[in-house]
């Protein structure tokens, strides 16, 4: 698994696109503070949609180097919760602007994958996460299913030995505002 981290790692510095494995389904993922990082994956997926990009990070404490107002009840139902859950929160800082929607939030979902952990852990920033299909169409759920557009524009594809046990759906998704109050999207 080191190699393959070591791997990412380089294409993530280099401003690349990696075609990774989630808790959820696999993604398109590139360095979320590298705006034209994040353009390569809207140009790839022909998508502009900012809300359709969340970033993956380690740890709730990562989290909040990146959202600034985000209200405490958000963490702690992130910890309760036993599936995989993004959360939009507020006051989002410190990223790629082409990254964040008008209303400055940021959707953030914090893996319960091992190969996603190492990686954020040693990447050290977050990392962008979308589904690896063109915008419009059937998210895959597995990398057989990703279309030949996405694993030709893609920088380096992980090995699917990595994949684990993925839920093989979309995350659960809760919007908060800064007072706390939430809506269920999703």
């Amino acid at each position: 698994m080191e190699k393959e981290i070591t791997k990412c790692i380089e294409v993530l510095k280099a401003g690349g696109i990696i075609l990774y494995p989630t808790d959820t389904v696999w993604g398109l993922g590139c360095d979320a503070t590298n705006k034209e990082a994040v353009q390569k994956i809207y140009d790839l997926k022909r998508s502009e949609n900012k809300k359709s990009m969340l970033v993956l990070c380690d740890s709730c404490d990562s989290v909040v180097r990146y959202v600034n107002k985000a209200p405490g009840i958000a963490f702690e139902v992130a910890e309760l919760s036993t599936t995989p859950l993004t959360l939009i929160l507020p006051g989002a800082v410190g990223l790629a602007e082409n990254l964040i929607p008008e209303e400055r939030t940021l959707g953030v979902r914090i893996p319960n994958h091992e190969f996603c952990q190492k990686l954020l852990r040693k990447f050290r920033k977050p990392i962008v996460s979308t589904s690896a299909n063109l915008s419009g169409e059937e998210t895959p759920k597995r990398l057989g299913e990703v279309s030949r557009a996405i694993l030709e524009g893609v920088d380096h594809v992980v090995n699917p030995r990595f994949e684990g046990k993925p839920t093989r759906k979309p995350s659960g998704i809760i919007a908060f505002n800064e007072q706390g109050e939430f809506s269920i999207i999703r």
